[in-house]
């Protein structure tokens, strides 16, 4: 992996750990994501028109129909993982996702794609899956507590976060054949998925509008945090990929984890801190393996 998709890679990290602090701490649901959906739509519109004014006229059907797939899997991805922020810990969900993920799309992208990987890079893998594993509570997530609702937190936890990472592999390769194969402008694709995300989104507010000003209300500051920075964030992935194998980007975006952990455990005072500092340390051994693999 070259240094410019690593740091890529590493500030994509960053901005994607906080803008999902700012998604749990809303606790919203598809009306939140309509909301970020929209103010996406609206704040990075001139840049959407200056680089989509040559481009998207030249789209066929194919390049269409990557941006409809996508704007449907983000969509159902992040109503999913707003519901595990409602239902579970940030320090479950987060990470199961996250960690589960990647998993997927590395598989995906040596089965299908027809990528390799290095002994190296393969170890990296290792080290990201376990040290999230470790984030999310380790054995503990086995055996959860013994308090019956604690237990049903953990286990919702669990479900919701494999979920939510089931739906990023799908995206992530979806997206990524289209800005490696189709050679698709990264900020395009994710931004003309939003017009897609609104359109499928607009009915959970509009069945019940005095209920989404309400929400509105107390939830427009989050809403607008994701949405500025969540976009920067992934086409900042997106651009990591045409410097480096899906196989390794998909994994590394785990650093990630290493500021959910450090900054999230902090502000929600979920987990536990030692093995979330552990876990913190795997995925930075397994993502510094993937660079050099």
């Amino acid at each position: 992996m070259s240094l410019t998709a690593f740091s890529l890679i590493v500030l994509a990290g960053l901005i994607h750990a906080c803008w999902n602090i700012a998604a749990k701490k809303a606790a919203g649901d598809a009306r939140f994501a309509f909301f970020t959906s929209f103010l996406m739509m609206l704040f990075w519109a001139p840049l959407g028109w200056w680089l989509g004014r040559e481009e998207v006229p030249r789209w066929g059907a194919t390049e269409w129909g990557f941006v409809v797939a996508s704007g449907v899997l983000h969509v159902i991805y992040y109503v999913i993982l707003l519901r595990g922020y409602r239902k579970a810990d940030l320090t479950v969900v987060y990470p199961l996702a996250r960690g589960s993920g990647p998993l997927l799309s590395s598989l995906i992208a040596i089965v299908f794609l027809g990528e390799r990987i290095s002994a190296l890079g393969a170890l990296g893998i290792v080290g990201v899956v376990g040290g999230v594993f470790l984030i999310a509570g380790g054995p503990g997530l086995l055996r959860a507590a013994h308090d019956p609702k604690a237990r049903k937190r953990v286990h919702k936890g669990m479900v919701y976060g494999v979920t939510t990472g089931v739906f990023i592999a799908a995206y992530t390769v979806v997206d990524g054949y289209a800005v490696k194969i189709l050679l698709m402008s990264p900020i395009l694709i994710d931004y003309m998925g939003n017009f897609v995300r609104v359109g499928l989104l607009a009915p959970s507010v509009l069945r019940d509008l005095p209920t989404a000003r309400q929400l509105w209300r107390t939830q427009w500051r989050y809403a607008l945090l994701v949405a500025v920075v969540s976009p920067v964030a992934y086409v900042l992935v997106l651009y990591a990929m045409r410097e480096a194998p899906l196989s390794h980007v998909a994994p590394a975006r785990e650093v990630s984890m290493l500021f959910a952990a450090l900054i999230g455990g902090h502000l929600l005072g979920e987990g536990d801190r030692f093995a979330r500092i552990l876990g913190a340390l795997c995925i930075a051994a397994g993502v510094t393996a993937l660079a050099l693999g």
